[in-house]
């Protein structure tokens, strides 16, 4: 259908921009068909491991557990995008477009904002240990932080759903795309910095001074203290940046072009550079969701031989054996990291 003075601008996942080409689908499919057994099975192994086999959860293990949920969750939606990629259109209801889509959006606030809650709570337990109140140190307080993360997440999405939708393209009517329809050029800007700036900007600074508090830290004791969840969660922390960086970038991209008119240069090329990418940097976002199993699984390769399928309950146990102990400029005994 054709739907007059309504801007079509790329949705918080996949734009039409992926099914634009054949070369581009085929590679999207493939990387998610690729990754999405590591992302089911790795993140059901992580939840089964904590709340079967770990008898002791810290307060790290509570956050892994619910990032695990959430990455665990995104991969199970990754079929419906394999098959919009494959079949090069939207075989499914509008309403199911929304839901799919209302929930990829919930996912990448949780997992922003557990990873930011994390690295709080590493800072708190290594820089302000003994001065530090009951907040990131009680279970309760954790718990009702987690809850009241999780409804957050779910609130911020909702506006954006109302421009989720689904339309055919007026070059190909036969195709149907799910994605976005902006009424105006303002709606695109609004869109879009808020989910860079609420989604990515401001909890990734929080993130990135806490871990720079953290290292300034260490860095002062007499003695580096190298803590494996520590550097567990700072693998955690990177990953997430790298595959969500380019998103937000394309994001800012596609702001940019409505500053300029319709028939400009300058916007015709930076719609070039976002249709051309925007694809790829979709999928990746859908790929970080399976990266957290491979590298608990790297960070525990040293218990693998020893425990068996148990390695991955022995790597959360250590972690909480470090989170409790202190940091102390004179002790002798060093821990040694991975």
């Amino acid at each position: 259908m054709t739907i007059t003075n309504i801007t079509n601008s790329g949705m918080s996942y996949f734009s039409d921009s992926p099914i634009s080409s054949s070369a581009g689908s085929i590679t999207g499919s493939l990387l998610l068909c690729i990754f999405l057994p590591i992302g089911i099975s790795g993140n059901l192994f992580i939840i089964w491991s904590i709340l079967a086999r770990t008898r002791h959860r810290s307060i790290t293990t509570l956050l892994i557990l619910n990032l695990a949920f959430a990455d665990g969750f995104v991969t199970l939606l990754m079929p419906f995008f394999i098959v919009y990629l494959v079949k090069r259109t939207w075989l499914l209801t509008m309403p199911l477009c929304k839901t799919v889509l209302y929930l990829c959006s919930t996912n990448m606030y949780a997992s922003v904002f557990l990873i930011m809650l994390m690295s709080l709570h590493r800072m708190v337990a290594i820089v302000w240990r003994r001065n530090s109140g009951s907040v990131f140190t009680d279970r309760k307080a954790i718990v009702r932080m987690l809850v009241g993360l999780w409804i957050i997440s779910l609130g911020m999405s909702v506006p954006y759903s109302v421009f989720w939708t689904t339309f055919r393209k007026e070059q190909e009517p036969k195709v149907v795309v799910c994605a976005c329809k902006h009424p105006q050029p303002r709606d695109v800007i609004i869109q879009h910095c808020l989910e860079t700036l609420l989604g990515f900007l401001m909890p990734y600074g929080v993130i990135i001074i806490s871990y720079v508090c953290i290292l300034q830290r260490i860095r002062n004791t007499q003695f580096q203290r190298r803590i494996r969840s520590e550097k567990l969660c700072l693998v955690i922390v990177i990953t997430f940046g790298l595959t969500w960086l380019p998103f937000h970038v394309m994001n800012m991209v596609e702001v940019a072009g409505t500053f300029f008119p319709e028939t400009s240069i300058q916007k015709e090329t930076l719609d070039d550079i976002w249709s051309s990418i925007r694809g790829f940097t979709s999928t990746v976002t859908f790929i970080s969701s399976s990266l957290n199993p491979l590298l608990y699984t790297f960070a525990g390769k040293s218990y693998i031989k020893r425990e068996g399928w148990a390695f991955m309950v022995r790597l959360f146990e250590s972690a909480r054996i470090e989170s409790t102990q202190k940091v102390r400029p004179n002790q002798s005994n060093v821990q040694q990291g991975m």
